[in-house]
């Protein structure tokens, strides 16, 4: 494997990898898996903390999305890849996650919703990146929120299709449930 963080690609070379989805990989993962479990992830919780300038915005008017920030625990989904697809996966999610480098790839323990705890490839923001946003009020983020649109379309989609893939497997995200009501309730949704 020839990708940019060689000792992932050699901790998951020949072997089935598992992937922790927070985000839009929860409901559009965009790579072919043997299973699809939801699953615990601690130390890290859900946040709308990434400037988006390429998925979900621009660099003239940027969106949000979802990053893994630190502390707390987040639930979300887990696929097992096959490790005759692992390297595509890998490639595939290499280019959809690090493009811009804001994330950390990492291993991370997961629990599993039957009760396994598997090691999990998960995506954590990097506080350091100037993509990294910390500290904005509500007005702000529905701001962003609204104003941003992407390559992969519009930031408010992206927030509403997480939040009903969160809302799937019975999980009230206090931190964003504010937003999808707000985003539901704006007169202009659906316009």
């Amino acid at each position: 494997m020839s990708h940019a963080n060689s000792s992932i690609a050699t901790e998951i070379a020949g072997q089935d990898l598992w992937v922790f989805g927070y985000g839009s990989l929860m409901w559009r993962p965009g790579f072919a898996h043997v299973e699809r479990i939801p699953a615990l992830l601690r130390g890290a919780h859900r946040a709308l903390c990434v400037y988006s300038v390429r998925h979900r915005g621009t660099v003239e008017a940027p969106g949000l999305v979802l990053g893994l920030d630190h502390g707390g625990a987040c639930q979300g989904i887990a696929f097992r890849v096959a490790a005759s697809e692992v390297e595509a996966t890998y490639a595939y999610l290499t280019e959809r996650e690090q493009l811009n480098k804001v994330y950390r790839e990492v291993f991370r323990p997961i629990r599993l919703v039957d009760g396994r705890q598997v090691k999990a490839l998960a995506y954590l923001v990097d506080r350091k990146h100037p993509q990294y946003a910390r500290g904005l009020d509500h007005a702000r983020l529905l701001e962003l929120v609204l104003q941003g649109h992407g390559l992969s379309g519009s930031c408010r989609d992206y927030v509403l299709n997480t939040l009903a893939s969160i809302e799937e497997l019975g999980i009230r995200d206090h931190a964003l449930a504010w937003l999808g009501e707000a985003l539901r309730s704006d007169p202009l949704v659906g316009v």
